[in-house]
């Protein structure tokens, strides 16, 4: 596997959307498409002639966000369908049903959804919500999903800054004795890139043209932020951070480029991880960025991994 750190000269220079490849022909599932992040990726996908699915917890905002890329791009193929990441049987059921209904396979699968820094919660299963959703929950799907991915195809984990500040701790990965909802999304975060790495080295092993790589959005302004303090009734938080984005944010759009340039760009090869290239990587266009050595660790990724089999019950790619 071509090191996730490389440097390689090939990244355009501030690269757009309007410099994605036409991806006619091309099926895509994006996570979490009904807002934010989630929704620029589909809406830049269908625009350039994907065929988009949504995959959303809620259908009736899901209707909605197609019904606005329709708006905007009349030509667009969309459907949406219902997922909760966390609710493994949900993943089951979203797997199924659409391989039922694209027996032609699958070339792009954007793992966007997430919830960040929210208070202590469980997923269907137990899972701590944070880790359930964003690294297991995506895990499941993939697994479920993977043998329906074409060659050449590509499976993007969309992870964050945050996973800088990330231990993953085994011994409490459920946050039940010491709980903090920053920690918690860091571990989250971190556990997305190891997966993404693992991943990559068992596709390389098996033989396999499908790409796994990993994208973050910098500082980008979508209600993630304030889905928190919803959640604690602090309305004069969810003020501040609106303020804050104002000033300080990029737009989600700008936030999705590193998704798109990951799914669509020939420059990007397996393990590779996209982010930001402004300051502190925040803000601005494409380009490949490092991790830090904890996401590298192959010892603690190989562990991971056992793990969530167990957990979710998914094994693929067997040694």
């Amino acid at each position: 596997m071509r090191h996730p750190d490389r440097f390689d000269g090939h990244m355009s220079e501030k690269w757009t959307a309007k410099d994605m490849a036409d991806q006619a022909g091309r099926r895509a599932i994006v996570t979490g498409a009904n807002s934010g992040l989630g929704f620029e990726t589909a809406l830049a996908l269908a625009t350039h002639g994907a065929e988009v699915t949504l995959a959303v917890r809620d259908t009736a905002k899901g209707d909605s966000a197609a019904a606005q890329i329709r708006a905007r791009a009349p030509q667009a193929t969309l459907e949406v369908r219902r997922l909760d990441l966390a609710d493994l049987a949900s993943i089951d059921e979203f797997a199924w049903l659409w391989r039922e209904a694209h027996p032609e396979g699958l070339d792009l699968l954007i793992n966007n959804a997430g919830i960040m820094a929210i208070p202590r919660r469980e997923t269907a299963d137990g899972f701590e919500m944070q880790l359930g959703t964003n690294h297991l929950g995506h895990f499941a799907l993939t697994g479920r999903l993977l043998e329906a991915i074409r060659p050449d195809g590509r499976i993007v984990t969309v992870s964050s800054q945050a996973h800088r500040m990330g231990r993953i701790d085994f011994d409490d990965l459920m946050g039940e004795r010491k709980y903090g909802a920053w920690r918690a999304y860091g571990q989250s975060k971190l556990a997305n890139l190891l997966f993404m790495r693992a991943l990559a080295e068992r596709l390389e092993r098996a033989g396999s043209s499908v790409a796994s790589v990993a994208a973050h959005p910098g500082y980008a302004s979508t209600h993630l932020q304030a889905v928190a303090p919803e959640m604690k009734g602090r309305g004069w938080q969810v003020k501040v951070m609106d303020a804050v984005n104002k000033v300080m944010a990029q737009s989600a759009e700008m936030g999705a480029l590193p998704t798109l340039f990951a799914a669509t760009s020939p420059a990007v090869r397996s393990g590779d991880y996209v982010g930001p290239d402004g300051f502190g990587e925040q803000r601005g266009h494409p380009k490949l960025v490092g991790m830090t050595p904890s996401a590298r660790d192959d010892a603690v990724a190989n562990h991971l991994w056992t793990v969530s089999e167990e957990l979710t019950g998914v094994r693929y790619l067997d040694d």
